[in-house]
């Protein structure tokens, strides 16, 4: 292998796939004519396989096979979007690095665009949904909902109707590399890494082919993460919710003893047993909040790794032992380049 070939390439797309059999040939075809278009041959497309259940892995190894700046990843099993996503990250050579899901819902079109923003002295440019064609009012509506409700809970702001969608330089991605936590909303992480990021307006299209592997509970689980990697609000509302309660706990004690040395007997057991009821109620949903926390302190401390890959293909790439797994990321310099060519 000469030494050109051995040159990390500038541009690095990282594509995590979970039952896109239908999409991966048009995807190719698109992503291989922007980034050729801007890059030329130095660029790598890398198609991480999600552990489907379909023909996926067949066709990246077919696309492996066929384009040689295709590299395919295939997972040990299902890890879920983000660590799909970050297991095509910490394998990614290249100086920039695109983000971008295999619906096609986001247009690869947009590159020559983002690396326009890039020349220019930002770190970051990511997407930001204008409109988004395709899905319903009331998932329109409830992601509105949790942008809003995350930036409200979170110790950091993060952009507004944004998803993975973006383009970032090589020393972004060395330091979210360096990040071991396991339950990760990448988005969220890029912006708390900092440096210069900015958006991109454009409207997102509807899915070229299949259905969305987001329905409603991987949304809500995606939100849970959100909200506890990003805040420790909820904790704090619910420390003061306990000590309100207990405050009123208390001085309904009082009103009890009272009336009982006033008149000897107790009305209004059914108010009595209500207000139990609902501070009961309280008490466990305080301790969801809690044990949801110390969940996750419990599955971090134990320090596995992020993914397992089964196998590596693609004509450019030496192939990687099975047991490979996400480590500690040492930043590397990141060497000039052209970025339009």
């Amino acid at each position: 292998m000469t030494d050109a070939e051995t040159m990390p390439p500038a541009l690095s797309v990282v594509v995590p796939c979970y039952n896109e059999e239908a999409v991966l040939d048009t995807l190719e075809a698109r992503l291989a004519a922007v980034c050729a278009a801007q890059f030329g041959d130095s660029y790598e497309i890398l198609l991480v396989n999600d552990g489907s259940r379909d023909r996926t892995w067949n066709v990246i190894c077919a696309l492996a096979e066929r384009n040689p700046r295709v590299v395919g990843l295939d997972l040990s099993r299902n890890h879920g979007h983000q660590l799909a996503v970050t297991a095509g990250l910490h394998l990614s050579r290249g100086d920039l690095v695109l983000i971008i899901d295999a619906d096609l819902q986001d247009p690869p079109e947009l590159l020559s665009r983002m690396v326009a923003r890039i020349a220019e002295g930002y770190d970051v440019v990511y997407g930001k949904r204008t409109h988004r064609h395709g899905e319903s009012a009331f998932k329109r509506g409830t992601a509105s909902l949790f942008y809003k409700l995350l930036n409200r809970l979170a110790d950091h702001e993060i952009p507004l109707d944004t998803g993975d969608f973006r383009l970032m330089t090589r020393r972004v991605v060395d330091q979210l590399n360096a990040m071991p936590e396991h339950f990760r909303f990448i988005r969220g992480m890029v912006s708390w890494i900092g440096f210069n990021q900015t958006a991109i307006e454009y409207e997102r299209d509807p899915r070229l082919a299949g259905e969305t592997h987001y329905p409603l509970y991987r949304m809500i689980r995606l939100a849970l993460d959100a909200i506890t990697s990003f805040s420790t609000l909820p904790l704090r509302i619910a420390s003061h919710l306990g000590v309100f309660m207990g405050v009123v706990g208390f001085g309904l004690l009082v009103w009890a003893l009272a009336s009982w040395l006033a008149d000897g007997t107790m009305a209004g057991w059914t108010s009595m047993i209500a207000v139990m009821l609902i501070m009961g109620s309280l008490q466990l949903i305080i301790l969801g909040v809690f044990g949801d926390y110390l969940g996750r302190l419990y599955i971090e401390n134990k320090r596995r790794p992020l993914f397992i890959l089964r196998e590596v293909r693609g004509q450019s790439r030496v192939p990687t032992p099975p047991d490979a797994r996400a480590t500690d990321a040492k930043p590397r310099a990141a060497a000039p380049l052209d970025l339009v060519k």
